[in-house]
């Protein structure tokens, strides 16, 4: 029979709470209706940068993910399929690869033969964004503003309806 360590499940306890209290401390909180949060990111590809003033009047989709990242994986195809069908109706979709390298999201484009920028962030975007998890989708209007913000995965038809709303 085993015996509980009061003591260490306490410390615990209060660890788990103090990280809870102090995480929103660390990110941003983003809503739907919010001005988007300005950002200049280096592409993966070394070809540039891409800054969101530089998109100004265009409806944007912003799509953080990392290579590791399972939903962000099972997300990728449909994620690409929708460029495609929205980018000739003026969307842009950017990818935000979090806390990676260039190499890492380069495989990760590479193997979904993903036709849109991939830009890098080492951590101020996400935390401007709320990316306190991955993946997140912020939909952004021709006006600037957030029309829809999702921090977790989305269905395939969910995605469709944010596109849609954006546009």
């Amino acid at each position: 029979m085993r015996t509980i360590n009061f003591s260490l499940l306490a410390s615990l306890t209060l660890l788990a709470l103090a990280a809870a209290i102090a995480a929103p401390a660390f990110a941003r909180t983003t809503h739907a209706g919010d001005v988007a949060a300005p950002f200049t990111l280096q592409r993966a590809d070394g070809h540039g940068s891409i800054s969101l003033a530089s998109l100004k009047g265009k409806p944007v989709y912003l799509n953080f993910f990392a290579s590791w990242c399972g939903p962000c994986n099972d997300e990728a195809p449909s994620v690409v399929g929708f460029y495609k069908k929205y980018h000739p109706r003026g969307l842009v979709t950017l990818g935000i690869n979090e806390l990676e390298d260039g190499k890492k999201a380069l495989e990760f484009a590479k193997q979904y033969h993903v036709p849109f920028a991939i830009v890098l962030d080492d951590g101020p975007m996400g935390k401007d964004y709320g990316a306190v998890g991955l993946p997140v989708h912020v939909f952004i209007d021709r006006r600037g503003k957030i029309s829809t913000y999702r921090l977790g995965e989305m269905t395939p038809g969910e995605i469709e309806s944010a596109i849609k709303k954006t546009l």
